[in-house]
């Protein structure tokens, strides 16, 4: 006869299991469920299945195979619901990074479209600026004129952004007076060109017409630091332009 042991059952009566533990070692021919340091440890819970009767090893060995694999069916369900959880977790953490991303480039992609519509703002008021400035040919030449019809003829000619920083080079230098003239250097006009006469390359009433002088003015100031606010700039930092 087989001699199976089996761990941690009660016979509540000559027909009822009531209950039954694992199989854990046929005697002969069978591997042990147990290994060798827990041997002592386990005999003292331990019945052999030759010592339960006969009409019971059946139902016995069922219970024992039953709770066996419902023991393992609970350990693959709790790896299972173990490695679900891992994968939710690992997804919730990619779609918040996706959405992290998102949100970066949607915000860089809004300043970058308020960056260029400032930007085309500021060059279309820049262009309408200057072109409602007057060239210097639409005014009319006249004998003499007085500092606030200089500064008249300036406020027409130079662009609306530009025209304090022009003005501001003008009032140090020749304090609007079109025919100053510096007694050391011979400097001549409201910009104090030197030497004067390179001031015909706007007009040849250069001496005698502040348009035509502040036309040169205007080029002069443009071509060398970009523009009046940046001539006036160098002015600020070195008493000359």
């Amino acid at each position: 006869m087989s001699r199976i042991s089996v761990r941690g059952f009660a016979v509540a009566s000559a027909t009822a299991v009531t209950t039954v533990g694992a199989v854990v070692g046929v005697a002969a021919g069978g591997a042990p469920a147990a290994d060798d340091n827990n041997f002592e440890a386990a005999a003292a819970d331990t019945t052999l299945l030759a010592d339960i009767p006969a009409g019971q090893q059946a139902q016995v060995q069922i219970a024992s195979l039953t709770q066996q694999a419902d023991a393992q069916a609970s350990a693959a369900e709790a790896v299972a619901k173990k490695s679900a959880e891992e994968s939710a977790r690992l997804q919730a953490a990619k779609d918040a990074k996706s959405k992290k991303a998102a949100a970066e480039a949607k915000a860089e992609a809004e300043r970058l479209a308020e960056e260029k519509a400032e930007k085309e703002k500021k060059e279309e008021a820049e262009r309408a600026s200057r072109s409602s400035v007057r060239d210097a040919s639409s005014f009319s030449a006249q004998g003499s004129y007085s500092v606030s019809e200089v500064q008249a003829m300036a406020r027409q000619m130079v662009p609306a952004d530009q025209f304090q920083c022009f003005s501001n080079i003008v009032d140090h230098e020749s304090t609007w007076n079109y025919q100053a003239v510096n007694p050391s250097s011979g400097a001549y006009g409201l910009m104090q060109a030197l030497p004067g006469h390179k001031m015909s390359s706007a007009g040849a009433d250069w001496q005698t017409n502040p348009a035509t002088q502040i036309k040169w003015g205007l080029s002069y100031m443009d071509s060398r630091y970009g523009s009046p606010c940046g001539a006036w700039s160098f002015w600020q930092a070195n008493n000359w332009y």
